[in-house]
């Protein structure tokens, strides 16, 4: 099990800058990545940054939330809302609906893949090779892969390849559930 702290990790900031990101994952390479993970703190509305071929989601983990302007259609999100899908291609424009946000990101390039939220305890038969991970945002989360199981703290990304199919337990009130197929 691999273990990021948030807290750890430099903030880059934006070249708009509306805001600041930290990267926890790019995988299998930080200039070539096929999954990257990442938490925004989004301080001033402004447009997304297109990524094509890429798959998005986007979750709100703190604030008053976000509205997501995409052409004909428009998102409002807070952080009780699911994670929502898009396409990285697609012009979006993003408008806080009420001060600044911190917001999570799944980027998927080549490869399928989900977030979701946990709410209490997620039980998943994952089916392997995937590479999966749990994000503890605000309180504390404990993670079990297979035998391996690990407590997380507040801003936490746990994350591991799974090479055979493996059960995996979750365990938390406000995280984050992701699964990839490799």
């Amino acid at each position: 099990m691999n273990l990021v702290d948030l807290a750890g990790v430099p903030p880059t900031p934006w070249k708009n800058g509306g805001g600041v990101t930290r990267e926890l994952l790019a995988w299998p390479q930080p200039q070539d990545w096929r999954v990257r993970l990442s938490v925004a703190e989004v301080e001033a509305d402004g447009p997304f940054s297109a990524f094509p071929g890429v798959t998005r989601w986007f979750a709100v983990l703190s604030g008053a939330g976000v509205r997501l302007d995409m052409g004909a259609h428009s998102h409002e999100l807070t952080a009780a809302s699911e994670p929502l899908c898009f396409d990285g291609a697609a012009g979006v424009h993003c408008s806080l609906l009420g001060g600044a946000t911190q917001d999570f990101n799944l980027m998927l390039r080549g490869v399928r893949g989900r977030l979701e939220r946990v709410r209490g305890t997620l039980d998943k038969q994952v089916d392997a090779p995937a590479l999966i991970a749990c994000y503890a945002h605000s309180v504390r989360a404990r993670a079990r892969f297979g035998s391996q199981e690990a407590a997380l703290a507040p801003g936490t990304l746990v994350w591991q390849i799974l090479d055979q199919p493996s059960p995996v337990r979750i365990e938390g009130a406000q995280a984050l559930w992701m699964e990839i197929a490799l």
